[in-house]
């Protein structure tokens, strides 16, 4: 598959993930995506429940991580919400959710935006030929990951499954889920690393370890 610009063709970008919370950092690997690949929008798509994160039990209800998600895009042309993984119910595999939006837009060249390690491991997914088949593999090159590796397991996809990889160069952020999640239950401010209204409602609802108000969805 070619990811070369094609007049004509729009061009989507698939952001997949648990956004547990979403954060600074995933947004601006979807900015660096939007204007790197001249993409005409990016879906953010939260997981259901992610196979490889079933008994975790320190996050926030899969409502609150789509509603944080909602938040943190909702004044960005660019980004919109798909919320069919959340609703589909059982485990969320990649695969399907990549061969439902190829089937509604045939027409349509999709890029998987993914991280640098989730690139290190994509041929241990769930049928990675299957997804490789429908898109493109968007992956940001990041310190811990330099180029070269990268664009050597790029080659190795290519040879093994048939991957279309891009790889995005994204600003140094040093931020994680996990990082966020720890922070507030040592009851800290996270608000430089997330958008305001998303601060606003972990600490409104006292998600992942404080003390909010119900909530009411």
């Amino acid at each position: 598959m070619d990811a070369s610009w094609k007049p004509g063709v729009r061009r989507t970008g698939i952001m997949g993930g648990t956004f547990d919370p979403i954060h600074n950092g995933h947004l601006a690997l979807a900015d660096a995506a939007y204007r790197q690949l001249a993409l005409d929008n990016i879906l953010f798509l939260p997981a259901g429940i992610p196979p490889h994160k079933q008994n975790r039990s320190d996050g926030a209800t899969p409502s609150q991580r789509m509603h944080m998600t909602r938040l943190a895009i909702l004044d960005d042309p660019r980004f919109s919400l798909d919320q069919e993984e959340m609703h589909r119910g059982g485990v969320s595999y990649t695969k399907d959710t990549i061969l439902r939006l190829k089937k509604s837009e045939p027409e349509t060249e999709f890029f998987f935006i993914i991280g640098a390690d989730s690139l290190m491991s994509f041929d241990t997914w769930y049928h990675p030929e299957i997804i490789c088949g429908c898109c493109h593999l968007a992956a940001a090159v990041r310190d811990d990951f330099p180029r070269e590796v990268l664009q050597k397991k790029s080659e190795e996809l290519k040879k093994s499954i048939q991957a279309s990889v891009v790889l995005l160069d994204i600003p140094k952020m040093d931020i994680s889920s996990t990082m966020l999640r720890e922070l507030c239950q040592q009851g800290k401010s996270i608000r430089a690393y997330v958008p305001a209204a998303v601060a606003d409602y972990i600490e409104k609802y006292g998600i992942y370890g404080g003390h909010g108000q119900n909530e009411q969805l």
